[in-house]
């Protein structure tokens, strides 16, 4: 019998405990309904009354607050996990309401002086009935507070009494909400200093500078290719982020007084200049300034008008949009803890940079780890953090436009910096983030390094290098060779009379092409020693008569040379690379393959100037430029252009210039010369090292087995193989050989293959 009521008792303990909730919830919640309905109406019949009555008497007034203050506690406790949690909330709120009543009757005490000298008289006990029948009138904060305000006026007086009814408010809040009442304060003091600044800058200061942005801009920029700096329809908040759109330039109306018609700037000669030159003694050098055959030809620039114009493209990406996404990265970066604020937005040819200023203890390694975050909410294909940006006290994250514009190379070429351009060498690059067009100077550089992955714009690029300099100088001032083991790319300019040699596609060719400019550089430094001079500027100043041209080699896919003949390639690279700078021979390497193995440490160590084009991994990008970014580009031009000197590469969108351009502008050149303009000795000496490099390679064996053909008067592999006694591959290859110098004839089945030599001549054979 005991052990059946223990298991009841244990039940019903188990059921109270589970709806312990709900049920002091659910009653609290009626009495909070009974309560307002006896304060609000007349139909809750004497027990209602009753209540009033009572709870006037005792809060007066703030009767009409408790039974919400009730309900809104019966909600609590009835939602809440556990009972025992909300009993401290209870605590508080009580207290906050008798905090309420007392300083409720201390204003009354204020302006009923009468009632308050006459409790004071009387005392407390003997005025209870004439508190409560007065509270019921509304006056004071009823019983309660009443007596709590007369206990604190006759023991600390009026003034500290209100302070000691705030102060207990103040600390039972800060208990019910658990919020900093000192981080309220700095956010108040926060909110009102940027209130005060903001309202400065909109009655006084805005309308200056937005009187001088927009002039600014009117000057540079299409009225129908970009917004009003500031929008009307928008917030002053979003009018403190400046948008600057730089996509729209039109450079060809711009520049309306550039002269496109053909200039001479050759230096035009008597006869009586050119006997006196033709009669001076030949250098220890090869003369690469002279041609026989077109000595009488006036070279003349190409016209602009070759080049197509650029397409005036409408806006892609209005206002709203910008400041949409700049609210999309504020927001981004806030919820992973990190505050900053978008103060300005620089939209490029192919990117949009949004600057950052990330508030004060902010990492810029923190928003720099969070870069696939950021492009995950901004539904970006790949993002790239400039941190900081050079010059700003800002990070700059570039976002991907959605169409790219592109910049064609006679932006570039009639832009003032290009027409400005002092040297005879200039690259036109393209246009950085913000607009503003890159010219290199080769002569500065001196050697650049062109590295990317197949369609990334390597091509294109040296395309538009080759035709920089075809557009400023002369074949007097600057000669180019032009390595291209793919055949297809650079064969299109044989004939130029820029050219010192045909361009050039084989391996071993360009071997000895780069080993002639090593001698080259050689003689070079012995002339300048002779005539005490440092470099070619000083030589062409001191000898002007007999100027030397500066001498641009470019290659075209350097992998390919590795793989023929790395270490020679490799050594020659690098003499010229470490020296040929001051005596005017510049390197320009590119390559689709940026690994170790074709990039080596010796070449990058000894190639000061980069440009990256995208690439795969960021492996690549490292093997380029000694750190990560040109993983995120996006292809068709968009490089990190990382020139000598300069701290951090910047993001450029290179310049284009199509097939038809290219073939153009050739065909214009080409015409104004008769013949080639290459150097012949310059040419037999290449033709003669590759063959003797070839002898090189000629089987040990060679000279024997021309003594057995020309005894047998026969050739053929079988023969080889037991008169010599060597394997088929060997004996075939020897054959081979014979073959290619015209010795035997083609095979034909079972047959020996014929002689096409005399005897006479075969035994002549000289092999060295």
């Amino acid at each position: 019998m005991s052990k059946r009521k223990k298991k009841r008792n244990k039940l019903l303990f188990n059921l109270k405990k589970e709806f312990n909730n709900e049920i002091c919830g659910i009653f609290s919640i009626a009495f909070g309904l009974i309560i307002l309905t006896g304060l609000q109406t007349n139909s809750a019949g004497k027990i209602g009354k009753g209540f009033k009555f009572i709870l006037m008497g005792l809060f007066s007034n703030s009767a009409f607050l408790l039974p919400y203050i009730i309900i809104f506690l019966g909600i609590m406790v009835f939602i809440g996990k556990n009972f025992e949690s909300q009993k401290k909330k209870i605590l508080y709120f009580s207290c906050v309401f008798i905090y309420l009543l007392t300083f409720k009757s201390l204003l009354d005490f204020q302006t009923n002086a009468i009632f308050i000298n006459k409790l004071l008289k009387d005392g407390l006990t003997v005025s209870f009935k004439t508190i409560f029948l007065r509270s019921t009138e509304g006056v004071g904060g009823g019983l309660i507070g009443t007596s709590i305000a007369y206990i604190l006026l006759k023991l600390f007086g009026p003034i500290a009494s209100y302070i000691i009814i705030v102060t207990l408010f103040l600390i039972t809040t800060i208990l019910i909400t658990k919020i900093s009442l000192l981080d309220i304060l700095i956010k108040i003091k926060s909110l009102l200093s940027k209130f005060i600044i903001s309202f400065k800058d909109f009655f006084i200061t805005t309308n200056n500078r937005l009187l001088k942005d927009n002039e600014d801009l009117v000057k540079n920029l299409d009225d129908d290719s970009i917004d009003d700096i500031f929008d009307k329809n928008h917030s002053i908040v979003d009018e403190k982020i400046k948008i600057l759109d730089y996509t729209g330039i039109n450079t060809s109306e711009k520049n309306n007084n550039i002269k496109t018609e053909v200039t001479d700037i050759s230096p035009k000669n008597t006869k009586d200049e050119k006997n006196d030159l033709e009669s001076e003694e030949d250098l220890i050098y090869f003369d690469i300034n002279t041609n026989n055959q077109n000595d009488d030809i006036v070279y003349e620039l190409p016209s602009i008008e070759l080049l197509h114009k650029p397409e005036s493209l409408p806006n892609k990406e209005d206002k709203k949009s910008i400041l949409s996404k700049a609210k999309i990265l504020e927001n981004t970066l806030k919820n992973f803890g990190v505050e900053a604020k978008v103060l300005q937005v620089t939209k490029g040819p192919s990117v949009t940079r949004y600057e950052l200023q990330p508030s004060t203890g902010v990492k810029v390694s923190k928003i720099v780890n969070l870069s696939d975050d950021i492009a995950l909410n901004l539904a970006a294909v790949a993002i790239r953090i400039e941190a900081p940006i050079p010059g700003k006290a800002a990070i700059g994250i570039e976002i991907p436009n959605e169409k790219v514009t592109i910049v064609t190379l006679r932006e570039i070429i009639e832009s003032e910096n290009y027409q400005s351009f002092s040297s005879s060498l200039p690259f036109a690059i393209g246009k950085d983030v913000s607009g503003n067009t890159i010219v290199g100077d080769i002569s500065k550089m001196p050697h650049l390094l062109i590295a990317g992955a197949t369609g990334s714009g390597k091509s294109v690029c040296i395309n538009t290098l080759i035709l920089s300099i075809l557009y400023k100088s002369t074949p007097e001032e600057v000669r180019l060779i032009l390595i291209d083991p793919k055949v297809v790319e650079l064969s299109q300019y044989n004939g130029i009379p820029h050219l010192l040699i045909p361009v050039v596609n084989d391996s071993k060719k360009a071997t000895s092409a780069l080993n002639w400019a090593v001698q080259e550089m050689e003689n070079r430094y012995k002339i300048f020693g002779e005539n005490k001079v440092k470099d070619i500027s000083g030589y062409n100043n001191k000898v002007p008569e007999n100027k030397l041209p500066h001498i641009v080699i470019i290659i075209d896919e350097l992998a390919d040379l590795m793989m023929t003949n790395a270490n020679e390639v490799e050594d020659a690279i690098c003499r010229l690379a470490q020296m040929a700078r001051a005596a005017g021979i510049h390197l320009i390497i590119a390559t689709q393959r940026p690994s170790v193995d074709i990039i080596t440490g010796v070449i990058k160590a000894n190639i000061p100037s980069r440009i990256a084009f995208s690439v795969a991994a960021q492996t690549d990008s490292r093997t380029i430029l000694d750190m990560g970014g040109a993983e995120k580009l996006l292809g068709k031009g968009d490089m990190l252009y990382y020139p000598m000197g300069a701290n951090k590469p910047m993001r450029v969108q290179g310049a284009f210039v199509s097939e038809k351009e290219v073939e153009d502008i050739v065909n214009y050149i080409k015409n104004q010369v008769q013949d080639p303009n290459y150097v012949t000795e310059v040419v037999e000496k290449i033709e003669h090292n590759t063959i003797l490099e070839n002898d090189n390679d000629t089987d040990e064996l060679f000279n024997d087995a021309l003594q057995i053909v020309a005894e047998n008067q026969q050739a053929s592999i079988s023969m080889l193989q037991r008169r010599l006694r060597i394997g088929y591959n060997r004996a075939a290859r020897i054959i081979d050989e014979m073959e290619a110098r015209g010795i035997v004839g083609p095979h034909e089945g079972s047959k020996p293959r014929q002689l096409l030599i005399d005897i006479e001549d075969l035994n002549n054979e000289n092999i060295s």
